[in-house]
């Protein structure tokens, strides 16, 4: 209330730019500054969950597989991509936190992730006691399994998604904190796409097991990491 009452009066009396006014905010409780300068997209309700049980108070869109279910933001918004992802590359193992300097799509486009919104998320994931990978992210149109994971890899990228790719052209600052939920050595099936259809096929109830175990905890470490770099400290996502 206070916060408010000093930002209104300034507005009243004229000549107070909005630089001032973030400086004003920079003050404010944690939980304003992130629904106030961060936009946070989680491609699935479970991730969705996720970063609602860690982040009560952020502004957070469920956004869908391919953002289909995202109205979009205004240009030069914060937006930051939080969730799992697939590991192109062998040896990087489920659990492992991304987070990409850029971000390719299949047909040769390039988001390039806003460098500070990546060093903050970086240093905070290390201040958790994880080594973030910074490898380039592919945005694809579906789940990337089998061969085509090693196609990909030898194209020089680490892990593959369906929706930070979707956001170039739009003139926002982009960022994303993946953590990697399947391998090629633990891969799992694209029918999970369809959860429906996959539920009726007996031979996948060993993968739901192992998801139902480990998804939950990757998504809510995705979380973590992010909360983490949301903090108001220098170097983080809300430094001018």
């Amino acid at each position: 209330m206070v916060l408010r009452q000093r930002v209104c009066h300034l507005i009243k009396n004229g000549g107070t730019s909005w630089n001032i006014i973030t400086r004003l905010v920079a003050g404010a409780p944690h939980h304003y500054l992130v629904m106030r300068r961060v936009e946070i997209l989680a491609p699935t309700f479970l991730e969705y969950w996720a970063v609602r049980r860690t982040l009560p108070h952020a502004r957070a869109s469920w956004a869908g597989v391919r953002l289909a279910r995202w109205k979009g933001a205004r240009q030069d918004s914060i937006v930051v991509v939080c969730g799992l992802a697939g590991a192109l590359a062998p040896g990087l193992r489920p659990g492992t936190v991304l987070i990409p300097d850029w971000v390719g799509l299949a047909d040769g486009g390039i988001v390039h992730c806003d460098p500070a919104l990546v060093q903050a998320l970086v240093t905070a994931a290390r201040t958790l006691h994880f080594q973030p990978d910074t490898g380039p992210l592919l945005t694809a149109q579906s789940l990337i399994v089998g061969g085509d994971r090693h196609d990909w890899s030898q194209r020089g990228f680490v892990a593959a998604d369906m929706e930070t790719g979707l956001l170039a052209g739009r003139n926002l600052r982009v960022a994303t904190i993946r953590v990697v939920l399947d391998s090629p050595e633990h891969g799992i099936s694209p029918d999970w796409l369809r959860p429906t259809r996959a539920l009726l096929q007996p031979p996948l109830w060993r993968e739901l097991f192992w998801l139902s175990r480990v998804a939950p905890q990757y998504a809510l470490r995705a979380a973590h990491v992010l909360k983490a770099g949301l903090g108001t400290g220098p170097g983080s996502i809300f430094a001018e």
